[in-house]
């Protein structure tokens, strides 16, 4: 793969994320027992970055879809929830998927991003309100997050398997 392939497909990853992203922003979640919770469509590509390219390249990835989507109709509240989140879920992510080897699957990848990435915007909520009060909410986001994550972690398998250019820069990414 060149230098230009690779930031072609960085560039196309990211613009799927913010896609998908402010795809997601504009669904009304139906459920009235978590306000607040997404089903986070966007760590989609994030998944698919994380198995597809070096750490580097899959952050830059991560930075350019917080950036975009915050730039495409976010504010700076929305920027603070979003990269907490984001960070803390693909830190995690990344470090589940290099400890865990082969033991863990993308779906297991997937759930701990989607209950770390709750967690981190936990953080930001109860720093602003100045309380940890605001962690009580936990217990549910955690749920919902785990639904999510193996849900976007099926998806995320499925399309790893079934497109060929993901499959090909995996393969190198392996190697």
């Amino acid at each position: 793969m060149t230098k230009t392939q690779k930031l072609i497909y960085i560039s196309l990853l990211s613009a799927q994320a913010v896609i998908l992203g402010l795809i997601e922003r504009s669904i009304p979640f139906p459920f009235a027992f978590a306000p607040g919770a997404k089903l986070g469509i966007a760590n989609l590509i994030t998944i698919v970055a994380i198995y597809t390219l070096p750490f580097k390249d899959s952050m830059k990835v991560v930075g350019m879809r917080l950036l975009m989507t915050t730039l495409l109709g976010g504010t700076i509240s929305t920027l603070l929830y979003s990269t907490a989140g984001a960070v803390l879920s693909f830190l995690g992510m990344v470090f589940v998927k290099m400890t865990g080897g082969k033991k863990v699957s993308i779906i297991g990848v997937s759930a701990t991003g989607g209950i770390l990435h709750n967690l981190g915007q936990l953080f930001v909520a109860s720093f602003i309100a100045q309380t940890w009060t605001v962690l009580l909410y936990l217990p549910v986001l955690s749920f919902m997050g785990i639904l999510s994550g193996i849900a976007i972690g099926i998806s995320a398998n499925f399309l790893m398997d079934k497109t060929s250019i993901v499959r090909r820069f995996r393969r190198q990414y392996e190697e």
